[in-house]
């Protein structure tokens, strides 16, 4: 620990004697300085204990010394020491009241003892007491990285704590606690989350210091990784602020814990580089060939159903433009059903979730966050503007993604304003298949993603297709025009007011050709009626007995339907 003012005074060779301040000797010395001017507080930092023979002081006027000795309680002096024998034989009474009055310990300083010696014994125990610091850091550097080799982060944290007497935590990308020291410190930890994710909002490297959680302990936290996004963040709470050791054990495990999360760039190619050789073997047939390559790395995700998740950025006007477009047409579909959720700023999405403004970058960072917490292994492939991922079925990545995609959901539905320049994110997920159906899966996905973002949905499931209805892939711009197309000659000729022949068709294909029943639905004789789909057929140029023919007929007065 630094020089203290009673170290100073038990030191033998100086010789000093108390005269005032008795119980505030534990105080530390920052240093000694010597002055003798009439008011050296300007030239203080607080921390000092000031040399003094009182040259230019008139120290036998309790006024004056009232008024000196306040100045340096007020600048933050510690001691006074004064020699005698100089300019006084001993210390006048009234500077040895006003110290006493302030509580500023003042210090008799025999002739014999010279300034000097103070300020080396100061000097002196100051290095000796910083040599004690760094030799103690580089020890707990030592320590440190014996257990991050050994025990991983785990038996860091365990370490640590035990350094700076108090306790850490490790938090993962998405703020969540991934480890923390000792075993209790884990829920104090958990309550920090948002201070957490604050600290992920700055720029990489940053820190901060917070008060703990009902202002038990003082707690520094500290972003992890050297891309612009943090990849993990450290958390050390004490019960006062670190020493000199504590700051280098700190240091050192965020550079240890650094490497741990931050794998290297080449390490992380190559695995990338491996999960794509195993996608594109699982996509072109080959399951066999893919576990083989898989290995250890991969291999586990192959052994149970699994998921294919394929997702892309879009531009927020488009996103937005494929909302509005479904939401019209639902609205048309369904009538009295209202549309869709009013649809809030890609910026006010991105702050729900956390993605920073990247929301593919925040997807991949969740899911890998979510699979490494529960150990399970996850393949995620990115494509340009696309990401693949393959994650266990009923796993953590795949709901992580879920609940990722929910929050940026959830966030649309607020109203803010608009930010069209800013990317959303659109997901499609398979059904569950294994290695063998992993081409179905990646078709089902992409057929998902579609639907995705056509409806303006941030996630669509392949499996919520089947139970939905075709009515709303309608409102596509080149389905309405092929529509329009194929009823332009019908609608020119109702327009003439020689028959309603679009009105006609419609009753007709709803009633599956019987001749009566439509009939009836508009008021006509069934004569009239097959006169009129005769006429139909004129026009057009196309048989009604042919199934397709009234397939895509029936399809395009739906798609106009909801103009």
């Amino acid at each position: 620990m630094p020089p203290t003012l009673a170290s100073l005074v038990h030191h033998s060779a100086l010789k000093l004697t108390v005269r005032a301040g008795e119980d505030r000797l534990d105080v530390p010395v920052r240093w000694a300085h010597v002055s003798e001017l009439a008011d050296p507080v300007p030239y203080m930092e607080g921390g000092e204990l000031l040399l003094i023979t009182a040259l230019k002081l008139d120290a036998e006027n309790p006024e004056a010394m009232r008024r000196y000795v306040k100045r340096l309680v007020g600048a933050g002096v510690v001691g006074l020491g004064f020699a005698v024998g100089v300019n006084y034989e001993e210390i006048p009474e009234a500077l040895v009241e006003a110290a006493r009055a302030e509580g500023l310990p003042l210090l008799e300083v025999p002739r014999r003892t010279p300034f000097l010696a103070i300020s080396k014994a100061v000097s002196a125990a100051i290095a000796a007491d910083q040599y004690r610091a760094v030799t103690a850091g580089f020890a707990a550097q030592r320590e440190l990285t014996k257990q991050a080799l050994n025990a991983g982060p785990e038996g860091l944290l365990g370490a640590l704590a035990g350094q700076v007497d108090g306790w850490a935590a490790l938090y993962d990308a998405s703020g969540a606690v991934v480890a923390a020291a000792p075993e209790w410190a884990g829920r104090r930890a958990a309550r920090l989350t948002a201070e957490v994710e604050r600290l992920r909002e700055r720029p990489a490297p940053a820190s901060s210091v917070v008060g703990g959680p009902d202002h038990e302990d003082r707690v520094e936290l500290h972003s992890l990784g050297t891309g612009r996004r943090p990849r993990a963040a450290l958390a050390v709470g004490t019960a006062a602020a670190l020493g000199t050791a504590e700051r280098y054990a700190v240091h050192s495990a965020i550079a240890l814990l650094t490497l741990v999360t931050e794998r290297s760039r080449s390490l992380h190619a190559a695995e990338q580089r491996i999960g794509t050789a195993v996608l594109r073997m699982l996509l072109a047939g080959q399951p066999d060939h893919a576990r083989a390559v898989a290995g250890d790395l991969y291999g586990g995700l192959l052994d149970a159903p699994f998921r294919m998740i394929v997702a892309e950025s879009v531009s927020g006007s488009a996103a937005r433009a494929h909302a509005d477009a479904h939401a019209h047409a639902h609205a048309h579909a369904h009538p009295g059903v209202p549309g869709a959720a009013k649809q809030a700023s890609p910026a006010a999405a991105l702050a729900a979730a956390g993605t920073g403004g990247d929301p593919l970058g925040g997807l991949m960072e969740t899911v890998e966050s979510a699979a490494a917490r529960s150990g399970e292994a996850v393949l995620i492939v990115p494509e340009g503007e696309r990401l693949v991922v393959l994650a266990a079925d009923g796993g953590a990545a795949v709901a992580a993604c879920t609940r990722y995609a929910a929050a940026l959901e959830a966030a649309r539905a607020v109203p803010e304003q608009s930010a069209a320049d800013e990317d959303e994110l659109v997901v499609g997920l398979s059904a569950p298949a294994g290695p063998i159906a992993a081409a179905a899966a990646y078709k089902q996905a992409e057929q998902a993603l579609s639907v995705a973002r056509r409806r303006g949905r941030v996630l669509v499931e392949h499996e919520q297709l089947a139970a939905g209805s075709v009515l709303p892939l309608l409102a596509d711009d080149a389905v309405k025009a092929f529509a329009d197309g194929l009823l332009r000659a019908l609608h020119e000729h109702d327009a003439t007011g020689r028959g309603d022949l679009v009105a006609s068709l419609r009753a007709w294909l709803s009633r599956h050709g019987q001749w009566d029943a439509a009939a009836a639905d508009l008021g006509v004789h069934r004569h009239t009626l097959r006169y009129r789909m005769r006429r139909v057929e004129e026009i057009l140029g196309r048989s009604l007995d042919d199934p397709d023919v009234r397939m895509e007929l029936w399809l395009a007065l739906k798609a106009t339907s909801t103009e």
